[in-house]
C-alpha cells in the first residue's frame, strides 16, 4: 500500500471500530486487529489515537452533512430547502447519531474531537441559518435573530435525537420528527404543516 492508502485504511478500520465499541472503546490495539497489522504501524501513520478518532469522526460527520447538501439539488425555495433538511435529518439511522452523542460525550477529554466536533456543530448550524436567512429575505419565515434561531432549531432536533437513542421505547424517532418540525414552524411564523415531510422514505 501506498502511504496514503494505508492512512486511509488505518482510518476505515477506525471507523468501524467505533462502531461497534463507541469512540470511549476504542483503542490502538482494536484498531490495530482490526487491520490485522500491529500497533506500531497506527502509531507510525497516527501522532495520537485522540487525531486519529477525530479524523474518523470527521469523515462520518461530513458523510452525513453532504448527504444534506446533495439532497437540495432542484430545491431552490427556503421552506422547501428547509423540509429536506429535516428529511435528512430524521433518517432511522442510529449510528450516525450514536457517533455524534459519542463524540460530544468524549470532547472534553480529547482536544482533538473537541476542536472537529465544534467546527462541524458550527458548519450544521450556518447551513441551517442559511435557509432560515434565504426565508427571511424572500418573507416566507419570520425571525428576529438567524443565528440564535438557527442555534435553538438545531438543539431542539439534536437533543430529541439523543433521546430516541438512548430512550427509544419512549420517544420514537416519528414523534421526534414531527416535534422538531412544529417546533420549526413556531419559531418561524409558519402555519402547522408547512414543513412537512417533502422527500419519500
Amino acid at each position: 500500500m501506498s502511504p496514503d492508502d494505508r492512512r486511509a485504511a488505518i482510518v476505515a478500520a477506525t471507523r468501524a471500530v467505533m462502531a461497534r465499541n463507541g469512540i470511549a472503546g476504542t483503542t490502538v490495539r482494536d484498531v490495530a486487529a482490526e487491520l490485522g497489522t500491529s500497533s506500531g504501524l497506527i502509531h507510525h501513520y497516527s501522532a495520537s489515537l485522540d487525531e486519529l478518532l477525530a479524523e474518523a469522526f470527521e469523515q462520518v460527520a461530513r458523510e452525513d452533512l453532504e448527504r444534506v447538501r446533495r439532497a437540495f439539488a432542484g430545491v431552490d425555495d427556503a421552506i422547501g430547502r428547509l423540509r429536506v433538511f429535516f428529511d435528512v435529518y430524521a433518517r432511522d439511522d442510529d449510528q450516525g447519531i450514536q457517533t455524534w452523542l459519542d463524540a460530544w460525550s468524549e470532547a472534553a477529554r480529547r482536544p482533538a474531537l473537541q476542536r472537529i466536533s465544534r467546527r462541524l456543530n458550527e458548519e450544521w448550524q450556518a447551513l441551517l441559518a442559511s435557509i432560515i436567512g434565504q426565508g427571511v429575505a424572500d418573507g416566507s419565515m419570520v425571525c428576529d435573530d438567524v443565528d440564535a434561531v438557527s442555534w435553538r432549531i438545531l438543539s431542539l432536533l439534536d437533543g430529541l435525537a439523543l433521546q430516541v437513542v438512548a430512550h427509544g421505547d419512549v420517544i420514537s424517532l416519528g414523534e421526534a420528527d414531527a416535534w422538531s418540525r412544529a417546533g420549526a414552524e413556531r419559531e418561524l411564523g409558519l402555519p402547522s404543516g408547512a414543513l412537512s415531510l417533502a422527500l419519500a422514505r
